[in-house]
């Protein structure tokens, strides 16, 4: 065990040795390109090299008289043009608002399974899935992102943060993101990044505006949406990019052991292709600095045609247990999207998820799912979808009101979502 764990830090040190590595590499690359364009313009275009003396006198007997000429004092700055610090600064938001019916009518109100559903969590009733607003100044070369949140949404992605008197759900159910960033001058710019942020790994987000779906898969459900602790992203040019990522754990801010993790991410991306793989590696037990959990996340996403995208996603994951013992999961998906004109689109998704060992679910079950989504902009700032959903799973896990449990649940949701600001 130890000798896996040294084998694991040497290997992350590598990680960061390469990263450096390619920065330096890349900037003196840059240099290099830079000052051999700046030959060859100066000995293409330079009319003074090739031009007889007596043609360049008269253009530089002009260029010395406006010199000598009196100049006239630049005006002084208006106060009221001088930027300000909150130029920079852009405030936007969105309010997104659900109505889900469930055939199974839940006595709790509650779809899916317990410390999931994220999206259109309560059954049968009008709800307000997650209101944000967000304050963001880009790294130029300092920047930050702060997205404060209420909702359903928030209640579900916190549940599991450790609680202390400093921490714990009560204390940050209303932050999604806030961090800090700086841009550091090497090559083509070394992004770092510190706080809670949005995680690396996964197909689908937190926001649903942003997703081809209104629900998110299970794959998304159980992985993280948000991480705490400190990044470095780098593009080595215009289609490679890395991440390295020392965090506090799997989606807590306050930390549930003494022990830190880790997370990787190497990213290629064209006019057509975009694929990643992502990891995350340390101790997730509470109060237990020994077992680790491994985890490995590959997405790819294709732009067929002009209308047509495809995408997919696989995880895997390994947690171990006191014991010598381990549980396992496993998740595949598959996404499509089609465009129809400018503003309405369908999108389909399909997947499965293991999970024999009740690693990560709670219980010991394969989870099957499908969705159709029609998404519909009235205008601009208006995002409709009209969705219909129907999951199934090896055991009974969803509530199926005074029947008890189903192994079956079937969701119709309609979503609506407002935007503003930029």
């Amino acid at each position: 065990m130890k000798a896996r764990k040294r084998d694991n830090v040497v290997l992350y040190f590598a990680a960061i040795l390469f990263l450096f590595v390619m920065a330096v590499h890349a900037a003196r690359a840059d240099e290099l390109n830079a000052t051999g364009n700046t030959q060859e313009r100066t000995a293409a275009d330079s009319p003074a090299l090739s031009a007889p003396s007596d043609a360049v006198a008269p253009v530089q007997s002009v260029q010395d008289d406006a010199l000598n000429a009196p100049q006239e004092p630049p005006a002084p700055a208006s106060p009221s043009s001088a930027p300000k610090w909150y130029d920079s600064i852009r405030i936007g938001g969105f309010v997104d608002t659900y109505y889900a019916g469930n055939t199974n009518r839940p006595q709790s109100h509650d779809n899916f399974i317990p410390g999931t559903g994220t999206t259109a969590k309560r059954a049968d009733e009008f709800g307000l899935n997650l209101a944000a607003l967000e304050f963001v100044s880009d790294p130029k070369p300092v920047g930050f992102h702060l997205a404060l949140v209420a909702g359903n949404g928030t209640e579900i992605v916190h549940a599991s943060e450790p609680t202390s008197s400093s921490t714990g759900p009560s204390v940050f159910r209303n932050i999604y993101q806030a961090s800090v960033s700086y841009t550091v001058p090497v090559g083509h710019g070394l992004l770092l990044e510190a706080g809670i942020f949005p995680s690396h790994i996964g197909f689908e987000g937190f926001y649903s505006k942003d997703n081809w779906n209104y629900t998110r898969s299970w794959l998304g459900e159980f992985s993280p949406y948000y991480q705490t602790g400190v990044h470095a992203g780098y593009h080595f040019n215009d289609h490679w990019s890395g991440e390295l990522h020392i965090l506090n754990g799997w989606q807590i801010i306050g930390d549930n052991n003494d022990a830190k993790a880790i997370g990787g991410k190497i990213a290629y991306g064209d006019d057509r292709l975009s694929t990643s793989f992502n990891t995350f590696d340390g101790p997730e037990l509470a109060n237990d600095n020994a077992h680790w959990r491994h985890f490995g996340n590959l997405i790819a996403l294709y732009k067929a045609t002009p209308s047509l995208s495809i995408g997919g996603s696989l995880d895997r994951g390994h947690q171990e247990l006191p014991g010598h013992a381990a549980a396992n999961w496993l998740g595949i998906a598959g996404y499509g999207r089609y465009t129809l004109g400018q503003r309405r689109a369908l999108a389909v998704r399909v997947e499965r998820f293991s999970d024999p060992d009740s690693g990560i679910s709670g219980t010991s079950q394969k989870l099957t799912e499908a969705t159709l989504t029609y998404e519909y902009h009235p205008v601009e700032n208006l995002i409709l979808k009209v969705e219909g959903r129907r999951d199934h799973s090896t055991a009974p896990v969803f509530d199926r009101g005074v029947s008890g449990e189903s192994r079956n649940q079937t969701i119709v949701v309609i979503g609506a979502v407002v935007t503003f600001g930029g």
